[in-house]
């Protein structure tokens, strides 16, 4: 392993301090530029800021010509309150990194050192630090941004912990590894009355009532395909919080989730038609808006042997994964390159990713390290 105690000492460090202050999405301003300074001592060859918003990418030219291989990690963290008392916990009121990005810019952070001081033999390196992942614009972004057009990647790879999985023991497959998702808010609009006369108004409750579990029965086979289908109520309001007035006004918020893009496009439209019905049936009218969109996020068959190579030329345990319900916007890069993303277990009995007890476990620094300098090893020499 070519990181020395000394250097996973000091990523250690440097990633409990950034556990200290997390930011959300599209507002990682400190985090980038606590990566910048990071990456300025590793003297990569070029260091690109600013991508899709705050992202980072340092580039490490190799002597000849070769494949660009992209490794990837998130700058954000969640709005989600720590509530553990360990002694980097966050310092920001409100928001952790509950979902171990912290541990994943380390784990860059380690690539970074090794190739600062010996470049791939070909080719070229690009360390990204993406942001916005956990609200899957993030990607998406990066890919618009003129700046990335020059670092556009041949490979790309990515790894997420993951809690349940034996510490250490990586998960890969091809096909799918994330699923496709999306929050839809569906708006009903009526007519408020006095609460002694509803009668007199159009209230959104009856359909909202009668939508959620309607929504909620919906399950793998209810499209053509067979595959994972579900629909999660997320929040519901309705009216204001007055006992003198019938509601006129209600939302009804749900989480759509299927494997496969196209699965997606037709799970809004069945859910679309439901709430028209709906709104049909009460006198009412509804609107859509979407947010949070993830793609499906599916392993080039390549590129997940590629891993599953590097893996068993380093004698690391791994195993046949399974696709994760929970979505992942890496899956987006898949458009430009041949990608795959592994998971890397954080211990069958660690906190749950976005549990306000979760920290990231130091021990994969190094491990997540030696995974992806393999797999650079093995296209880059």
């Amino acid at each position: 392993m070519p990181l020395s105690d000394t250097d996973l000492a000091d990523l250690v460090r440097w990633r409990r301090y950034l556990h200290t202050m997390p930011e959300i999405s599209g507002d990682e301003h400190q985090t980038a530029a606590a990566v910048v300074r990071f990456l300025d001592g590793a003297a990569p060859d070029a260091i690109v800021t600013g991508l899709g918003g705050t992202g980072v990418a340092a580039v490490f030219n190799g002597a000849a010509p070769g494949p660009t291989v992209m490794f990837r990690a998130e700058l954000d963290a969640l709005p989600i309150a720590e509530i553990s008392e360990i002694a980097h916990r966050s310092r920001i009121a409100g928001k952790g990194h509950m979902c171990g990005h912290d541990g994943h810019m380390a784990i860059l952070a380690g690539l970074a050192l090794v190739f600062g001081r010996a470049r791939p033999a070909k080719g070229r390196v690009v360390l990204l630090f993406q942001p916005a992942e956990e609200n899957g614009a993030g990607a998406a972004a990066v890919l618009a941004d003129p700046k990335f057009h020059s670092l556009k990647p041949d490979f790309a790879f990515a790894l997420h912990n993951m809690p349940g999985i034996p510490l250490g023991v990586s998960w890969i497959k091809e096909g799918p590894a994330n699923c496709a998702s999306c929050g839809l808010k569906i708006t009903f609009s009526g007519k408020t009355a006095h609460a002694s006369m509803p009668e007199t108004g159009m209230s959104p409750a009856p359909a909202i009532a009668a939508l959620i579990p309607a929504l909620s029965a919906l399950r793998t086979g209810t499209l053509a395909g067979g595959d994972l289908v579900l629909a999660t109520v997320t929040h519901v309001t309705i009216g204001e919080p007055a006992f003198g007035i019938a509601p006129g006004h209600g939302e009804l918020w749900v989480t759509l989730r299927t494997v496969w893009d196209a699965d997606m496009a037709d799970l809004r439209a069945l859910t679309e038609d439901m709430a028209r019905a709906m709104a049909a049936e009460h006198g009412l009218q509804v609107s859509f808006s979407y947010h949070d969109e993830f793609g499906h996020c599916v392993n080039h068959p390549e590129a997940a042997a590629i891993i599953r190579r590097a893996l068993e030329a380093e004698g690391l345990p791994h195993a046949e994964g399974e696709a994760f319900r929970a979505s992942e916007d890496f899956g987006r890069f898949g458009t430009v390159a041949k990608s795959a993303m592994l998971f890397l277990g954080a211990g069958e009995t660690h906190p749950a990713l976005h549990n306000p007890d979760y920290d990231f476990p130091d021990q994969l620094i190094p491990t997540g390290a030696h995974i992806f300098l393999a797999i650079a090893r093995d296209l880059l020499g």
